[in-house]
């Protein structure tokens, strides 16, 4: 606290200094749930520094065992959906060769990466995707200290199926971000009658995600959840500028593909903008229970913030040590 706050009459001083007892008090927290948090489960980790710890571990499991009230915010890409990251299409993710992935092709000097064909979920899988993320809402909600934010991507196909069952968990859903990316999803002409029908689409070319933002409910005001827990509301970019929700991004630079090969990577530049929204003060732990190659990590220690991360897969986990 600046000692110019003591030459302030005492009506004026006495807020400031009951705010910063508060801080002070959201920061003793904070460090308790961290000690905590970072050592839970028997499940193997690496603590990446001080500040950034990565778990093997199945995302449904670790958030039912994991202390109440300990997480204060999750950023997530979750497997969309579920259907493509079963072994056995995983195993054809990483021979190149079908099963529920697109494998396009190489031109102009680039091999594209390999996209989930969302539109060949059936109704029985779209059935089990429902009861997954409705496991894993569960324990999201459980995990989340009152007011705590929840960003979730999706993409439009299947966000209207997605977000619902988060809202039926009773999250408060908040808006969502759109981020504006020019992605190979959608576009194409008639498979097999690209010439017969030259003018034609079988859907739109996709050029944004939605990302959910949901809310675990409290009560009173944001203003007493903000000296409480430290959450409730979103980090503005300046005290002049919101958060917003329409965020331009380009797809993943192949510098950050090369350090971290994952097929769902998001860029950095946007990865960022979000984990900082997602702590209004600066305080707290942010969870990414699908971690993948540990990007929501790598942008939470840019900006200096607790974060710990979960993934199942083995391959993933040691790619990134």
């Amino acid at each position: 606290m600046p000692l110019s706050v003591y030459s302030l009459p005492w009506a004026a001083r006495e807020p400031l200094l009951h705010e910063a007892s508060w801080i002070k008090d959201l920061r003793e927290a904070e460090a308790d749930a961290w000690r905590r948090v970072r050592i839970h489960g028997g499940q193997p980790r690496q603590h990446f520094s001080d500040t950034a710890t990565y778990v093997l571990s199945d995302a449904v499991k670790w958030l039912a065992d994991a202390p109440a009230n300990s997480i204060h915010a999750i950023v997530t890409d979750p497997p969309y959906g579920v259907v493509e990251y079963e072994n056995k299409d995983h195993e054809k993710l990483r021979a190149g060769r079908g099963g529920v992935w697109r494998i396009p092709p190489s031109f102009d000097g680039s091999k594209r990466q390999p996209l989930p064909r969302f539109t060949v979920i059936s109704h029985e899988e779209l059935g089990k995707l429902h009861s997954f993320f409705s496991a894993v809402a569960y324990g999201m909600l459980r995990s989340l200290v009152p007011g705590g934010h929840l960003f979730v991507a999706s993409n439009p196909l299947l966000s209207t199926m997605t977000f619902h069952a988060f809202q039926e968990a009773g999250f408060e859903k908040r808006g969502e971000v759109i981020r504006l990316v020019q992605t190979l999803r959608g576009g194409f002409k008639p498979k097999g009658a690209e010439s017969e029908f030259p003018e034609v689409s079988g859907m739109p070319r996709s050029c944004w995600d939605p990302w959910g933002i949901f809310r675990k409910p409290f009560p009173g005001t944001i203003a007493d959840n903000l000296r409480k827990w430290g959450t409730g509301g979103l980090r503005r970019i300046s005290k002049d500028e919101p958060f917003k929700d329409v965020i331009a991004c380009s797809p993943t630079r192949g510098i950050e593909k090369a350090i971290a090969p994952h097929p769902s990577l998001k860029p950095q530049r946007f990865l960022r903008q979000i984990v900082r929204a997602s702590l209004p003060l600066g305080i707290g732990i942010v969870h990414d229970p699908f971690a993948g190659s540990a990007s929501t990590l790598a942008a939470c220690e840019h900006i200096g913030l607790k974060s710990i991360g979960c993934e199942r897969d083995p391959l993933y986990f040691v790619s990134v040590l």
